[in-house]
């Protein structure tokens, strides 16, 4: 007797015309789409930093540090802001924006979705 972790059928690779056979085509946005809707304004007055990211989102590198920024701090291009957690990997989130950190919309170790805002930046 034969036993298999997997089942026998295969699904058939998704076609890109896909609505012929019933398949959908996924496309993932590419890098310069993720920045875009990543560094997003609101209101042309405020800057949205967003999740990149399924996953849960930390204010700080460990439990017992301090957080990487809080409201009213300043942040450069490439400073670190926060940590998404994927799968067991942690994922260091940087501004792509100078300016001042106007609110955290998000809670401590709560999960979060793609394209959700994390940080609300005034830009200089």
């Amino acid at each position: 007797m034969r036993i298999c972790k997997y089942p026998s059928s295969v699904n058939p690779p998704v076609s890109s015309r896909g609505s012929e056979q019933g398949n959908q085509t996924i496309i993932l946005p590419s890098k310069e789409q993720q920045k875009e809707q990543q560094s997003e304004t609101v209101g042309g007055q405020l800057h949205e930093i967003k999740s990149p990211m399924v996953g849960t989102f930390y204010r700080a590198p460990a439990p017992d540090a301090a957080a990487y920024v809080e409201k009213g701090d300043r942040v450069a291009v490439g400073q670190v802001v926060c940590i998404i957690e994927a799968m067991k990997i942690m994922n260091e989130i940087e501004s792509d924006i100078e300016g001042t950190i106007v609110d955290i919309p998000v809670d401590n170790a709560a999960p979060v979705e793609y394209g959700q805002t994390l940080f609300l930046v005034k830009p200089d």
